[in-house]
């Protein structure tokens, strides 16, 4: 089974969604079997290629709202033992750490992008990393267990800058206008950082399509709006 996770790093609900789905993978019988690869996706596509304090950019979008939509994500996110510390966290264009994250897919395979992934929403929202800034994407590599020369000459590049962008564009023309966004082999769409018995109850049920679709199970199709289209 693929599952492509369309996500940006600039979305907070996108780390809660990651450890969400990971709890319900390792519950999953046929973990083994799931190939896992992260897409691009952009939720501000103009920002400014500069660092800016998230407090200041969130406010300047929903008001005094904003801190109580800090404060709620920041709960989620405890309960599920991720640190948010919304004060630290400094805003950025994503679209190097998007090119990032694709070079390693290519370079070093799903697992090692997924270690990324991870390292770059944990560090973005907790500990003040800058996804802007090339040093700190770097560094963030290296802590993962990747090479640092190799890295940071492709981060003084311009390499794979189109093809992410036709990635984005891409994910857009299928459908995607909020992030996360699961897609379980290319047919079913799950948006949102969901509770993990619904990603669970999601992964049997498009694993059970599969074999049926085989001829090797009685299989059961998507129901109950839990597969979106």
């Amino acid at each position: 089974m693929k599952v492509e996770i369309y996500s940006d790093i600039a979305c907070p609900w996108c780390h809660v969604g990651k450890r969400r789905f990971e709890q319900a993978l390792a519950a999953f019988p046929g973990a083994g079997d799931v190939e896992v690869v992260y897409r691009p996706f952009q939720l501000d596509p103009h920002a400014p290629e500069e660092p800016l304090p998230h407090r200041e950019v969130l406010a300047a979008k929903y008001g005094p709202q904003s801190v109580a939509m800090d404060d709620h994500i920041t709960r989620l996110g405890a309960d599920e033992g991720l640190v948010f510390d919304f004060d630290t966290v400094v805003e950025n264009n994503s679209l190097l750490a998007h090119r990032l994250l694709r070079f390693v897919l290519e370079e070093y395979g799903r697992d090692a992008q997924a270690r990324l992934k991870g390292r770059l929403l944990e560090a973005h929202f907790g500990e003040g990393l800058d996804i802007g800034d090339r040093e700190h994407l770097t560094d963030a590599a290296v802590t993962v267990g990747l090479d640092r020369d190799p890295v940071a000459v492709f981060l003084d590049g311009d390499g794979l800058h189109d093809e992410v962008l036709d990635e984005i564009e891409e994910a857009r023309q299928r459908g995607v206008t909020a992030v996360p966004t699961f897609v379980f082999e290319g047919q079913w769409a799950v948006q949102g950082g969901q509770e993990p018995a619904t990603f669970l109850k999601v992964l049997h049920q498009v694993a059970g399509a599969a074999e049926a679709e085989a001829g090797t199970g009685t299989g059961a199709a998507c129901d109950d709006g839990a597969c979106a289209v």
